[in-house]
């Protein structure tokens, strides 16, 4: 896949390796494409970095070939629910890792987008840009490529339901708290002095049946977040025993991803890849996902 930038007459005369960064590509992904890769060209001619772009002109270089991504699993079905040509947004199942570890390499959402991919003559490397628990639901997104996985991690806003046990008045509150390590636990998490600074806005949409539904917005990202925010209050998420969340209800954390908001730059496809306009203004994409099932029964009659 090819990547082309016009060059705008504000640039005129600027080195190629300025340009390179004021088009948000990497320190990593320029020396791959530099030593790995084809080289960059400016109207279809090679450029060396240390070389002088002039307006008019059009910088282009193809992306590097990836390497090998996980083992694909075709059985594990994958559902994308929005595609650009910088991001994938995919809806996960509660009870999947988003991706392997050392010790389970297999049955992750990792391992079927492989198998999704594949199929389609895509890269099979999966880059997902922020990730969810195993028994969180809802969505994750993904880079569909070198370029884009730097430039979507600069900022993506998400909002969680949560329902909590316990009926909290309606309306918005914040929990701004520090989390840190429980004890010399790897996994649990826990409210303390000596944690990092940690900022969870929300707003209580529901209460019914002992439980509240929450609109939780993570302004910070700290482990568990969420969980462990209303966990301090007294208000563990149903079904969220590590926790002391109850799961006579609910046999996982009633936790859904349910809407993600990013932003990219303007483009224009091209048959062999896209042409990336910074000047122009940026797109502003918003995707969302309903509450599951298991989650709307815990709050019906």
């Amino acid at each position: 896949m090819k990547l082309y930038f016009p060059v705008p007459p504000q640039a005129d005369g600027v080195l190629l390796r300025n340009f390179l960064r004021r088009c948000a590509v990497s320190t990593e992904l320029a020396r791959a494409v530099k030593f790995h890769g084809s080289g960059f060209f400016a109207d279809g001619q090679p450029i060396l970095a240390n070389r002088r772009l002039a307006a008019g002109q059009m910088l282009s270089f193809e992306l590097p070939a990836d390497g090998e991504g996980v083992a694909p699993q075709p059985e594990i079905p994958v559902q994308v629910v929005h595609e650009d040509a910088f991001a994938l947004l995919l809806e996960k199942p509660p009870r999947l890792a988003v991706h392997p570890t050392l010790n389970y390499p297999l049955d992750t959402l990792a391992n079927g987008y492989a198998a999704w991919a594949a199929a389609q003559g895509r890269s099979t490397v999966f880059r997902p840009v922020n990730r969810i628990d195993k028994d969180t639901s809802g969505l994750v997104l993904a880079a569909r490529n070198s370029y884009a996985a730097p430039l979507l991690a600069q900022g993506v806003e998400k909002l969680y339901y949560a329902i909590v046990e316990g009926e909290l008045p309606l309306g918005p509150g914040v929990i701004d708290a520090p989390i840190g390590r429980q004890g010399d636990s790897i996994i649990g998490r826990c409210v303390t002095p000596e944690g990092k600074p940690s900022r969870t806005e929300y707003t209580i949409l529901k209460a019914k049946n002992g439980l509240s539904l929450a609109a939780c917005v993570p302004v910070t990202g700290r482990t568990h977040q969420i969980r462990v925010h209303f966990a301090s209050l007294g208000h563990p998420l149903a079904g969220d025993d590590l926790y002391g969340g109850h799961r006579e209800r609910v046999g996982r954390q009633a936790l859904h991803c349910a809407k993600q908001t990013y932003t990219i730059p303007a483009y224009t496809p091209m048959p062999d890849g896209i042409v990336i306009d910074w000047e122009a203004p940026r797109q502003r994409i918003t995707v969302e996902s309903p509450l599951p099932a298991d989650l709307q029964a815990l709050l019906t009659d």
